[in-house]
């Protein structure tokens, strides 16, 4: 600021022969300089007096000639133009990430969760048949098989279910599970951008609004905020996957509620709730995952001379694919607590008791009786409904949140 200043002082006096003019140009943008070109305005300060003393006068006069001078020396280290290095470093600087609205965070939230439940509904369908005890024989699966062949045969059943079930089997408990996800979704996300908002605030954060320990303390919240909500929802769509054709024991989503709370009592509808509290922390691992990935998809963005429709499309679909692989990873990590959350709300029964009766000894009969690799049985269509769930509903998390932004 005193550079500038000096520097005014000096121009003011700068005159060109026989006119009044002085140069001045000084834009200022996030409180640096990023342009100063020289323009001619008219003089607004009183030309210098006549001189009557010749001495003085030719000491004016010098003095005159040493600004100028100054002057002339000084104007190339300030002036810029669009070529010029220091605009080009102004142009690159961090493009500033805009406020969005809670509201927006709820509503894009429970439409990239709709589109990413519709595409992947049939990849659900068999990975929770392939959790549960009750297809176990039906589809018995070789655990040495290879990645290929595990693919292989998540397609063969999804074949099977369609050829003896019917397509409408792919979709079941679509109903429940779309009553699920938008709620669901539209809570994790609002939750989640909300806490990082609160939480930004904190003098410990300040300065580091994009820390893993910020991420992570946010997806913890949301993890147990819509955990705790829509428990009931996921059980429901659970017991509505496993009922088989055959048997149709219940009809709809509102005759299970009903023979649920009836032959089981209210609390039932809250079988499994542990299990998706320490799945929360699959979330939470995908929320910093994500998150690390984009502030390097960002910083990419920041070094490109030009922002292109290109260039912005490719940054969705790279931060798309982030949301995809970091739920990779997420899941490859906790996926155990999958198939535990699955038994406690199928809920089988061992004589007149309830064979499992808790998360703890839920894990340990499961290892006992199926072995250790049970604890990952329905991985592969799990992964192959998870991954790209992901990716649509991320990256139609960002179209939704850009498109209600402007409202």
């Amino acid at each position: 600021k005193n550079v500038i200043l000096s520097y005014i002082k000096l121009l003011r006096y700068k005159f060109f022969k026989h006119e009044n003019f002085i140069i001045i140009s000084i834009k200022i943008h996030y409180h640096k300089i990023i342009h100063l070109k020289p323009f001619l305005y008219k003089q607004i300060y009183p030309p210098l007096p006549p001189m009557k003393d010749s001495s003085n006068s030719s000491n004016n006069l010098d003095k005159l000639i040493k600004i100028e001078n100054d002057i002339d020396e000084s104007v190339p280290f300030l002036a810029s133009d669009e070529k010029n290095s220091n605009m080009k470093e102004i142009n690159n600087l961090p493009t500033p990430i805009p406020t969005v609205k809670p509201w927006v965070h709820f509503v894009a939230g429970g439409l990239g969760g709709m589109c990413g439940a519709i595409f992947t509904c049939p990849f659900d369908v068999v990975k929770t048949r392939l959790q549960s005890s009750v297809y176990q024989n039906m589809y018995k699966s070789n655990s040495n098989k290879s990645v290929f062949n595990h693919f292989k045969e998540t397609c063969l059943i999804l074949h099977n279910v369609y050829k003896m079930e019917g397509t409408r089997s792919l979709f079941k408990g679509l109903g429940p599970s779309l009553i699920g996800v938008i709620p669901a979704r539209s809570i994790n996300f609002f939750t989640y951008g909300y806490s990082k908002e609160i939480f930004k605030k904190f003098d410990y954060f300040k300065g580091n609004e994009e820390s893993s320990l910020l991420h992570l303390i946010s997806g913890i919240n949301a993890g147990i905020v819509t955990s705790t909500v829509t428990n009931p929802i996921w059980l429901i769509k659970t017991r509505l996957q496993l009922d088989k054709a055959t048997k149709n024991e219940y009809k709809n989503s509102l005759d299970c509620i009903k023979k649920i709370i009836k032959n089981e009592g209210f609390f039932a509808m809250y079988r499994g709730l542990s299990a998706s509290y320490l799945g929360s922390i699959e979330s939470t691992i995908q929320w910093i995952l994500y998150e690390q990935m984009k502030i390097l998809i960002k910083k990419r963005s920041d070094l490109l001379n030009e922002k292109t429709k290109l260039n912005e499309t490719i940054d969705w679909i790279y931060r798309s694919s982030s949301a995809g692989f970091a739920k990779l990873i997420a899941s490859l990590i906790t996926y155990p607590h999958e198939v535990v959350r699955t038994r406690l709300r199928q809920a089988p029964m061992e004589g007149d008791k309830p064979k499992y009766k808790g998360l703890i000894q839920c894990f340990k009969l499961v290892i006992k009786e199926e072995g250790f690799i049970s604890m990952y049985g329905g991985l592969t269509p799990h992964l192959m409904r998870t991954v790209p769930n992901s990716m649509i509903m991320f990256g139609s998390w960002e179209v939704f949140t850009m498109l209600l932004s402007k409202f």
